[in-house]
């Protein structure tokens, strides 16, 4: 069995790290700051995309997300922390599965995280923004990650995540995906994907364990 985790709302919770990054980001290129719940509702958008929703002027995004990223790098270990009962989901889907990570935040600052929480060795592969040309709700990232996986079929492949964006994702990619609730995506949205649903990490990894093997 594949199990594909994403990060923010899955695994991990680095909404005061986005949240002062952003608007950091917002004030040193001018820009009108944004609502707390305005940024926390595009959280597992690609940065650019974020922006860019909240208002920031075209010609100013990128600016911003050099910006962001800066500050990011400097405080995102020690503003972020990992969700209840993830270390242990992701130690047990370990012991009967292969994992893999897929996010659209930067890669680095991923395995700088998951190195920091002491699970980055758990995983195969991490496919994270530079990685793709097009990010979730694209296949690509999951099909990125499964070719590194040197996985040829989809039998056994599941995507866990807290968005649409990742439910989305897997759908177009051709696997199966369990949602999880308490990240930053709502309830009646996830449900009307058709996808299993479960309180958390580690209540999706306990479904597969159970239930995953077709």
């Amino acid at each position: 069995m594949i199990i594909l985790f994403d990060l923010d709302g899955t695994v991990i919770d680095s909404t005061e790290a986005i949240l002062e990054s952003f608007f950091v980001a917002c004030e040193e290129n001018r820009c009108e700051k944004p609502s707390a719940e305005a940024i926390k509702k595009l959280i597992g958008y690609p940065l650019d995309v974020m922006f860019g929703r909240v208002g920031v002027k075209p010609e100013l995004v990128w600016k911003c997300v050099a910006s962001y990223k800066e500050h990011y790098r400097l405080i995102s270990t020690q503003k972020t922390v990992l969700l209840p009962r993830a270390k242990e989901a992701v130690e047990l889907a370990s012991s009967f599965a292969r994992l893999g990570v897929v996010t659209t935040k930067t890669a680095r600052y991923s395995k700088e995280l998951l190195e920091h929480f002491g699970i980055l060795h758990r995983f195969e592969v991490l496919v994270g923004r530079e990685d793709v040309q097009n990010p979730k709700p694209h296949p690509e990232p999951i099909l990125n990650a499964l070719e590194m996986m040197h996985v040829k079929g989809k039998k056994d492949v599941w995507m866990v995540g807290d968005t649409k964006l990742d439910l989305e994702c897997a759908k177009e990619a051709g696997v199966d995906a369990v949602a999880v609730l308490g990240g930053y995506g709502e309830k009646e949205e996830l449900k009307c994907y058709g996808f299993p649903l479960r309180s958390d990490v580690y209540d999706a990894v306990t479904y597969l364990q159970k239930n995953g093997k077709k």
